[in-house]
């Protein structure tokens, strides 16, 4: 046999096996479609709620994650705090390092060093009680800051005024009080401006009240009744320019981690080398609760893949149940030459069809939630192009699975008891 006799048989013999073209199968199980929509509908309905679903579910993980990224950014994302923790490795009883606090001549040294701060401020620290109505009497937070350390911590200024560097500069007595201080104090936010209390026995008279962006449930240096008074006046209650804690906000988020190093090193640079000096930064806890979203998202995924796993058995099912109610179909199509490949690719594209129509309704309810959210109100709810390829993908693969079954059984029927079958 001659090499061109080869190649003409071979030709001959694939022709014989694929008496069918994609296109033609494809044909088939669309007219099959038509002549069962109520039963495509309805078996394709576990997909619709799957896929929808499966959107649904990444949007509310990704709305979430964004809703506490949005709290913890809102604290100070860009905040570093410095603090001193006591004597180092290497202290020993001839020196007392306990007394190397941080003083206001390192924060000038860190904000002409790094450039990245944009604000600092020093906190110190006192208490001090205070008699409310009724003659209650409470224990007070009262933080010696600077004007910028409204930036640093971003708080929001209900009423009157921040004290300024003039203040600062002046030793003014003025404060500014937490909401819950002016309420329990004077009534309202507003009739606490212009009024005066006493520190220490020292007056002083209130020029506004603040809130922090977000509740942060007393996990930071701001209490409930806290007041703020310029650092400049809170010195002289303590008498000391030392400070344990120093505040600084860098320009750029990710600017933190090398900022955070740098002013590390300032400051040590000049204190004691046994000396302990910490920082802390919100870096960490954003990285964190992204983790923690993505794990809670992952886990929501699993459980809404079980609803794609219902449908897919019901699809499989159906595809069963049409099996045998084609049986003479199969036999006739077999008797006139259709191949072991041709009916069972019939049959599996059949299933994924159904699986994939039901998987594309499904994708657009699933989009359509959030779209129209965006659309008729102001909350930017994340949309995420990746989960609706993904529950296309997942509808697919349902639709191959469970459909592999029933499309082996159609292919694997023998024509002479197909065509006897009633």
């Amino acid at each position: 046999m001659t090499a061109v006799s080869r190649k003409s048989f071979e030709r001959t013999l694939a022709s014989a096996k694929r008496t069918m073209v994609l296109s033609e199968i494809v044909s088939l199980a669309i007219d099959s479609f038509r002549t069962n929509k109520v039963r495509v509908m309805l078996t394709s309905l576990g997909m619709v709620i799957g896929s929808a679903s499966l959107i649904l579910v990444v949007t509310v993980g990704m709305t979430g994650k964004q809703y506490i990224l949005h709290l913890i950014e809102a604290i100070g994302t860009n905040m570093v705090v410095v603090e001193y923790s006591g004597g180092g490795p290497g202290s020993n009883a001839q020196h007392d390092f306990r007394n190397d606090y941080l003083t206001r001549a390192d924060e000038t040294a860190v904000d002409e060093q790094v450039p990245s701060v944009a604000f600092s401020s020093p906190a110190l620290q006192m208490h001090d009680r205070i008699s409310f109505d009724n003659g209650v009497v409470k224990d007070i937070l009262v933080l010696g800051v600077s004007p910028q350390y409204r930036q640093v911590r971003n708080l929001i200024l209900i009423t009157g005024r921040f004290f300024d560097e003039e203040d600062d500069v002046s030793h003014a007595k003025v404060a500014v009080v937490t909401e819950p201080f002016a309420r329990q104090k004077f009534g309202s936010t507003n009739q606490a401006v212009n009024q005066s209390f006493a520190i220490s026995g020292i007056p002083f008279t209130i020029i506004g009240t603040f809130k922090e962006a977000v509740d942060t449930l007393g996990q930071t240096e701001v209490a409930d009744q806290t007041i703020l008074i310029p650092y400049s006046v809170a010195r002289y209650f303590t008498g000391t320019n030392d400070v344990k804690q120093i505040f600084f906000s860098v320009r750029d988020t990710g600017d933190v981690e090398l900022a955070t190093k740098q002013i590390l090193r300032v400051i040590q640079s000049r204190h004691q080398p046994s000396s302990v000096y910490t920082t802390q930064t919100l870096t960490e806890l954003l990285h964190t609760a992204a983790l923690i979203a993505n794990a809670l998202t992952l886990v929501l995924l699993l459980v809404s893949s079980v609803t794609l796993a219902v449908g897919g058995i019901g699809i499989m099912n159906i595809m069963l149940a049409n099996v045998r109610a084609r049986i003479r179909e199969i036999g006739i199509r077999k008797a006139l030459g259709a191949t072991y490949r041709e009916i069972k690719l019939q049959f599996l594209i059949e299933a994924v069809f159904i699986s994939l129509s039901g998987g594309i309704i499904g994708t657009i309810l699933g989009l359509a939630v959030p779209y129209s959210v965006r659309l008729f109100t102001s909350y930017r709810i994340p949309i995420s192009g990746l989960s609706a390829f993904i529950a296309l993908a997942a509808a697919t693969l349902v639709g191959v699975v469970f459909g592999t079954l029933p499309a082996t059984r159609a292919a694997q029927l023998d024509p002479v008891e197909s065509l006897k079958f009633e």
